[in-house]
């Protein structure tokens, strides 16, 4: 083993939480090392594979793994990183590496609605958050000013500051389907996004490239590799390609040292003060389940066996159409707009919500390969392609999954990965509630479809939802310590120097895009640890 390191605050997790706790406490006076699993990425890197990659649907290629920190991928084919366990698949997508998976995010910056914390409440259903939205919005604002989100609406989650930037117009065809879908009740809005609309923080203005996934080419899209950056500006010590497998508890309790192995299976010790667990979801589990000992046989902060259960993230529905006129998909940025209005109701204690995304994705290298198996070639190809590219729409629907306990990540008793670490098991189930809530969103669609003159429509399956990769839930704050993993503040309910922050930590998944929220939590988290070392 190593020579020991120490600081202040110990993070573990480069991604958008870690970064921007650390670089909130660092500027504060405190000493902050943040370990991170995998590499520093490029920027100019990650566009140079992308460009010379085949496969432009796999967001995961402009960042290919090490062999210390693999990552779970799916295209073409599912790499088996995650030992599926069912009954139903749970596809998550992420990245190891500083800065994490919010390179290859699509800007989505969504707060979630007040009701989305009373839960059970309002509806019956589901678990109240152990916080108020009224204390956790001057975060959101904090949140939002460092990732320079855009907007022009509240969408129904009070602001007591306006966005930081303005709203990105929305394209043409957007436009006419905002003008078309008005009568049904269907409000097609821009989103907030953390993408500039105008030049901001030394980063230019956002172009349209409409590739925000996997990679923004000129970083008009934010992401935690800048608050990474920023964070080593102020002080902040990263330590990348550090795969901590153990974090260690005194007899009392206390955290007093985490153990990682580096690129060369090199064992290194980190001692603290205080210790902030940031990694994702999943990989925040499995290392809490490892870190076992006599005295604590279920691993740290579960003692009460909750670590890992109540995973969720949001099923997803879609559809696809040919609208009866032009609409353009690809112009603009990804994921540009939405339709948000359908979110909440009384409906909620039956089944999920929905929000819809008009996704904005070009879909001429879809269209060209399926045309091609049709048959279709020269002119004709070229003809048809021209045709269905201009009137192609495709809306992606998402929806609220309820924690249930046997949601989970576990350890395998069998299998470990290169670096001898045990792999991850996910048990996962869709309940009644999704379905319900999948077949209000084919409703929805049909409606809009026949509103757009659509044609060759095609749905998504019951049952078969995809993954949106917001990975929620395993880590689950409550004011109960019996069903819970964490307090109010983000501390352990067993451990009173150890925090976690981020999606991971969320009681509901809401129904909207999680990462907003995280970092809001994770903002207002390094408060409450820059307190502790007062």
């Amino acid at each position: 083993m190593s020579d020991s390191l120490s600081a202040d605050v110990v993070v573990i997790g480069a991604g958008i939480a870690g970064s921007l706790s650390a670089l909130k406490m660092a500027k504060a006076g405190a000493s902050v090392l943040m370990l991170e699993s995998g590499p520093e990425i490029k920027r100019d890197e990650a566009v140079e594979l992308f460009r010379n990659s085949p496969l432009k649907g796999d967001f995961t290629e402009p960042y290919p793994p090490k062999p210390w920190a693999p990552q779970p991928k799916f295209q073409p084919v599912d790499n088996g990183y995650l030992i599926q366990k069912g009954p139903d698949p749970y596809l998550a997508s992420y990245l190891r590496g500083v800065g994490g998976t919010t390179w290859h995010w699509a800007g989505q910056a969504f707060r979630i609605l007040p009701n989305d914390m009373k839960l059970q409440s309002l509806y019956g259903v589901g678990v109240d958050w152990p916080l108020s939205y009224e204390e956790l919005e001057p975060y959101y604002c904090d949140a939002e000013f460092q990732m320079g989100v855009s907007g022009d609406s509240d969408l129904g989650s009070p602001r007591s500051q306006p966005y930081p930037l303005p709203g990105i117009p929305l394209p043409y065809g957007f436009e006419r389907m905002k003008q078309r879908l008005k009568g049904l009740g269907y409000e097609v809005g821009i989103g907030p996004q953390a993408r500039n609309s105008v030049p901001f923080d030394g980063r230019p203005a956002c172009c349209g490239n409409n590739n925000c996934m996997p990679v923004c080419p000129i970083d008009a899209q934010y992401h935690g590799g800048i608050a990474a950056r920023k964070a080593l500006d102020a002080g902040v010590r990263i330590v990348a390609n550090a795969v901590v497998y153990r974090i260690e508890a005194d007899d009392k309790g206390r955290i007093v040292a985490v153990h990682y192995l580096d690129a060369n299976k090199t064992s290194h010790k980190v001692t603290g003060k205080q210790f902030v667990l940031t990694a994702n979801a999943i990989e925040s589990s499995k290392l809490l389940l490892m870190s076992t000992s006599d005295r604590l046989p279920n691993g740290v902060a579960n003692s009460n066996d909750m670590v890992g259960r109540h995973l969720m993230d949001h099923p997803g529905s879609s559809v696809e159409f040919l609208a009866d006129e032009p609409i353009y998909f690809g112009r603009g940025p990804m994921r540009p707009s939405s339709i948000n209005n359908i979110r909440d109701g009384a409906f909620r204690a039956d089944r999920s919500g929905l929000r819809i995304d008009l996704a904005n994705t070009n879909p001429t290298r879809m269209l060209t390969e399926r045309l091609i198996k049709q048959g279709y070639y020269g002119k004709a190809l070229n003809e048809k392609l021209k045709y269905q590219a201009d009137h192609y729409v495709l809306l992606k629907g998402m929806m609220e999954i309820l924690p249930d306990r046997d949601n989970r990540v576990m350890l395998s008793k069998t299998e470990k990965d290169a670096w001898g670490l045990p792999r991850i098991e996910v048990h996962y189930k869709f309940p009644e509630y999704v379905h319900k809530g999948y077949d209000h969103s084919i409703d929805v669609y049909r409606e809009i479809a026949s509103a757009m003159g659509g044609t060759e429509v095609v749905f998504s399956k019951r049952g078969v939802y995809d993954n949106n990769q917001h990975i929620t839930g395993t880590l689950s704050m409550g004011a109960d310590p019996a069903t819970s993993v964490v307090d109010r503040d983000l501390r352990s309910h067993e451990h009173e120097n150890l925090f976690m922050a981020g999606t991971g930590v969320m009681p509901t998944a809401a129904i909207v895009n999680s990462t907003l929220t995280g970092t809001a939590l994770a903002l207002r988290m390094a408060d409450t640890v820059l307190k502790a070392l007062a």
